[in-house]
């Protein structure tokens, strides 16, 4: 990890406990996990239908859980969160204090132009920080930078591309709106539009941004689950569109996971 990191878990240890992702979550800290699966609001059992996952709840707050899942010979961290980049902030930072190889988010992402369908999977190109939550990780919040860009590291988002096109999987690379609201975005939504984003969700600036001062790699998996521009609704899908989006949430989404983990 970077020394930033450090810096980060140092000032929560002074103020409280060590083992901070062990309270939360019931996450091991002595073992080596092949990836950390970062889901704001989706516990394992929402994704992970078929029966070869094992999924072993670890531990549980208020607003978290945390979870073993194994297949094979993977052994994967999950954590669900609240959703929000103040609360991947919290969440993932905590997280610091545990070894893990890889990184995964997933979600999902409301599309912003007409030629996203709904079930695309997709990660993002860059993100626009719309949100206050990745000034805190800067040495000062006075270095705030109103919708700063974050990039993911590119060479290693198009080895995930490549390993899921290999699989017969097409991820698509997107630019990202990240809001502090979802009720509130469609009353800024022409706003949102001016900064020609494809997608809008809102934690991944702030899940890159704690990727990179962990200096693990970091992927984020996000599926398409509603359009404004072509007026599919985030609540009220059809049950026609309901079945894309399950279909790839949970059937494309877990085979990616575990290939990912791999790599």
């Amino acid at each position: 990890m970077t020394d930033r990191m450090k810096q980060i878990l140092d000032n929560m240890h002074y103020y409280n406990v060590s083992n901070l992702a062990t309270v939360n979550f019931g996450l091991d800290n002595t073992m080596v996990y092949d990836a950390l699966i970062v889901a704001p609001s989706y516990s394992p059992y929402k994704i992970l239908k078929d029966d070869s996952f094992k999924i072993t709840e670890t531990g549980s707050q208020s607003y978290s859980q945390g979870f073993l899942v194994e297949k094979d010979n993977l052994k994967l961290a999950w954590i669900k969160t609240a959703a929000g980049g103040c609360n991947m902030l919290d969440y993932l930072l905590i997280c610091g204090e545990l070894n893990f190889r890889r990184l995964i988010f997933i979600g999902a992402a409301g599309a912003l132009k007409e030629e996203f369908n709904i079930g695309d999977i997709c990660t993002p190109r860059y993100c626009v920080a719309g949100t206050l939550a990745n000034t805190y990780l800067k040495q000062s919040i006075k270095d705030y930078v109103p919708f700063e860009k974050v990039y993911p590291d590119k060479k290693y988002v198009s080895q995930v591309v490549e390993l899921a096109n290999s699989c017969g999987y097409t991820i698509k690379e997107a630019s990202v709106f990240c809001t502090d609201s979802i009720a509130m975005e469609y009353t800024h939504l022409e706003e949102i539009r001016s900064f020609n984003t494809d997608l809008i969700e809102m934690e991944t600036s702030a899940f890159y941004a704690i990727g990179k001062l962990m200096d693990i790699p970091s992927i984020a998996l996000l599926v398409v689950s509603d359009n404004s521009a072509t007026g599919v609704p985030l609540v009220g899908r059809s049950e026609e569109v309901q079945k894309m989006y399950e279909h790839s949430r949970s059937f494309i989404l877990p085979d990616l996971i575990c290939k990912t983990a791999k790599l």
